[in-house]
């Protein structure tokens, strides 16, 4: 509604004015009547009305001081002059202050409403206008947040691109100039193993998260560009030569700003990277992907800090850490046994904290393998999305511990699945027995001591054991023991002699032509050949 104000020493031209339009047909209202120039100048700036008629001459303040003031306030406010003939002159240099008609004493009806409607067409045109330069303006600022949000993809892309300042200036709009360039990274993690925070949420920290950095750094910056992955804040910023350690500043100063507000945000913490300062433009893909390495040091190191330096180079590669995981898990789930996994966990976890010069990206790299490993060996048929499911769950883990929690977790999820579904099936008995036979392989055990064990005759149970696992209780048992001695062989100095009574023989012959018909060769041949 078009809001309209009339300003006039006498209430009968007042009431005259409001009486002769029918106002709603013109989508208008009076929103005010004044009757003296300064109580008309204070009208107008409570109100701000579209559209003032005014006489010329009013106590307190004539009509020209009236139109000077009542512009500065409401610039493309629409004025309607009355004035008789003896002041026509006087109206006439009024115009000329912006007054955009004159009406004269008595006041016409037709006039009044051409003259009113010839404004609503001006106003509704001024609106359109502008309603049309907001949606231009917002427009460009959604295409410009989409080249950043490019831009940035593409600096994370493993395909090597160089981009010069010209090239990030023409196609992506940047106000990058000579200096330094420095990529970064703020990351949120759960401050929890379960904590209760969703993507939305963790949308509308980021987002904060993301003013927050823009509104500090750009008073200190040629240029910053900050995307949204995941659950992080990834970008660069572009700057002066001479303000790393004020960037740097800056950057803390932003932390520490997210830390205190962690009580609004709820169960998250808050850890930041910088990767190195550099002045070639063509290397920011390098300067970003340092960020995103440095940024895994939290799992190690802690959250809650701002870590800079890139990590040594390990020797993860040498330690042989998923194919022992991988052995202890493949007896693991053939027997079905939470705590043998369990344990290979600890063995993994306990292995990577003894290598020198750790990676946080190394760890959650052999994380993710381990339980690719795990979700093989279960034979599940959706395993990239179960595999996917995996790795959203542990982006928010800020810590080693964090991690091997959430491995532990689907592990026991998939061995309970597979204990439920077979619990009342005959596999159970047998699965008892294996266990049974894992735990007490160095002792002379029999067959009838396992059937009792397991609750069934020594009859029944050796048909059952060999239908489910495709071959008898005695052969089953040598390759358990012929499996353990072949382990003992390569990974210790123990005298054959003393391994042959660890996996239950006495008799050092009997041993010795046994190994040899399930290797081919003599356990100090194989200690040779693989030790």
């Amino acid at each position: 509604m078009i809001k309209v104000m009339i300003a006039d020493d006498e209430e009968r031209i007042c009431q005259l004015i409001e009486a002769l339009i029918d106002w709603e047909s013109l989508h208008m209202e009076v929103a005010g009547i004044a009757h003296n120039g300064m109580e008309a100048c204070e009208m107008v700036r409570q109100i701000r009305p579209d559209i003032l008629i005014t006489d010329i001459r009013m106590p307190g303040c004539n009509g020209l001081e009236l139109i000077e003031n009542v512009k500065k306030s409401v610039e493309d406010l629409q004025i309607v002059i009355i004035s008789g003939y003896a002041h026509f002159a006087y109206a006439q240099t009024a115009i000329k202050f912006g007054v955009g008609d004159y009406l004269l004493k008595p006041i016409n009806k037709i006039e009044l409403a051409s003259t009113l409607q010839k404004f609503k067409e001006r106003i509704e045109e001024r609106m359109q206008l502008r309603e049309e330069q907001l949606w231009i303006q917002h427009k460009s600022e959604a295409d410009i947040r989409l080249f950043r949000a490019n831009l940035m993809d593409r600096l994370m892309e493993q395909k090597t691109w160089e981009p010069s300042i010209e090239i990030l200036q023409k196609d992506y709009y940047l106000q990058v100039q000579e200096g330094i360039f420095q990529g970064f990274v703020v990351k949120i993690d759960a401050d929890e193993e379960n904590a209760n925070i969703n993507q939305a949420g963790i949308n509308i920290i980021l987002e904060k998260t993301q003013t927050l950095l823009e509104n500090s750094l750009k008073a200190r910056c040629t240029e910053i560009v900050v995307g949204i992955k995941g659950s992080s804040c990834i970008g660069f910023v572009n700057y002066a030569d001479g303000q790393t350690e004020e960037v740097r500043r800056v950057f803390r100063g932003c932390l520490n700003q997210l830390e205190i507000e962690k009580g609004i945000f709820g169960p998250v913490l808050f850890t930041a990277a910088l990767g190195n300062a550099i002045k070639n433009a063509g290397n920011l893909q390098d300067t970003v992907g340092q960020a995103l390495v440095i940024i895994e040091e939290r799992l190690l190191k802690g959250t809650g800090k701002l870590l800079e330096r890139l990590p040594a180079e390990s020797t993860v590669h040498e330690q042989n850490i998923l194919e022992k995981y991988l052995r202890q898990m493949v007896h693991a789930i053939e027997v079905m046994s939470l705590e043998e996994g369990e344990e290979a966990v600890s063995q993994m976890n306990q292995q990577m904290l003894a290598i020198k010069d750790l990676k946080g990206c190394e760890v959650r790299e052999l994380i993710y393998s381990a339980a690719g490993l795990f979700l093989s060996q279960v034979e599940v048929k959706n395993r990239g999305e179960e595999l996917k499911v995996f790795e959203e769950q542990c982006s928010l883990c800020g810590s080693m511990e964090q991690l091997m929690g959430q491995l532990r977790a689907l592990q026991r999820r998939y061995v309970e699945q597979m204990r439920a579904s077979r619990e009342a099936d005959a596999v159970r008995p047998v699965r008892m027995a294996k266990q049974y036979i894992q735990n007490h392989y160095s002792e002379p055990i029999t067959q009838e001591e396992v059937s009792s064990a397991v609750g069934l005759s020594a009859a029944y149970f050796s048909v059952l054991f060999k239908k489910v696992e495709g071959e008898g209780f005695a052969k089953y048992l040598i390759n358990v023991r012929m499996e353990q001695a072949k382990i003992l062989l390569r990974e210790t100095n123990t005298p054959v002699s003393k391994i042959c009574q660890q996996v239950g023989y006495n008799d050092l012959k009997h041993f010795t032509h046994t190994f040899e018909k399930a290797t081919g060769v003599k356990p100090s041949v194989y200690r040779k050949m693989y030790g």
